[in-house]
């Protein structure tokens, strides 16, 4: 007598079901997969805290490149973004700041041809 409808959860999806966009490409995730393959190799021969080191930034390499996601990547494209958008801000009051100087100066000239 139930309807499947009412039982269908509101929820459709959850944070670990969803996939950031990739943002690593080519040969830059064929780069960090053999990188982070080697980081991981070298530190398990070395051992100690210097090898576990090296451990953790190959599982990090390893993982970009497994998934073609960087954080790091996505965090320096958006200081770039914002840093585009800035500059187009700056470049356009500029532009407004040069019209308002035309404007003015001939404004002057009028006042003086008025008066003069």
């Amino acid at each position: 007598m139930s309807d499947s409808k009412t039982l269908r959860p509101i929820i459709e999806h959850t944070p670990f079901q969803t996939q950031p966009a990739q943002n690593v490409h080519g040969w830059e995730r064929i780069g960090s997969v053999a990188g982070g393959v080697m980081m991981v190799g070298k530190g398990l021969r070395r051992g100690g805290i210097f090898g576990l080191i090296q451990v953790a930034i190959g599982g990090v390499a390893l993982a970009r490149g497994f998934t073609g996601h960087s954080n790091l990547k996505e965090k320096l494209e958006q200081g770039r973004q914002e840093m585009n958008t800035v500059r187009a801000k700056i470049e356009r009051a500029g532009e407004e700041l040069k019209n308002l100087k035309t404007k003015a100066e001939v404004a002057a000239e009028k006042a003086v041809k008025t008066t003069g």
